[in-house]
């Protein structure tokens, strides 16, 4: 099964979707940055003494949970659309093959 490939149509989409595809990698590197820093504020509002008990309680708190989830989902995201660019981006290179085939075939029978 065959279906036109429109190659405008895929950089158009590599385009429009470059600018969310960075912007959500950028979302994930800030809230990996962000998760020593809460592990800090959790310890340090923990009312334990020893550094592994505070740890503990850091790694245990809803908003150290709460920021886990949001790394998987900023993840999920990121890979979500760096596929879509990469099918294409593939889209693309299989229009340039089919071309050049068509050239070569369209010469061939002359």
């Amino acid at each position: 099964m065959t279906r036109e490939i429109d190659p405008n149509k895929c950089i158009d989409f590599i385009l429009e979707n470059a600018g969310k595809f960075s912007q959500a990698k950028g979302e994930l590197a800030q809230l990996e940055c962000f998760k020593s820093s809460l592990k800090s504020i959790m310890m340090q509002k923990s009312g334990e003494q020893t550094v592994g008990a505070q740890e503990r309680e850091a790694y245990a708190s809803q908003e150290y949970q709460d920021l886990c989830k949001a790394i998987g989902a900023a993840t999920e995201n990121a890979e979500k659309l760096k596929w879509e660019l990469e099918a294409a981006r593939l889209r693309h290179a299989t229009w340039q093959t089919l071309e050049v085939s068509n050239r070569t075939h369209d010469r061939i029978l002359k």
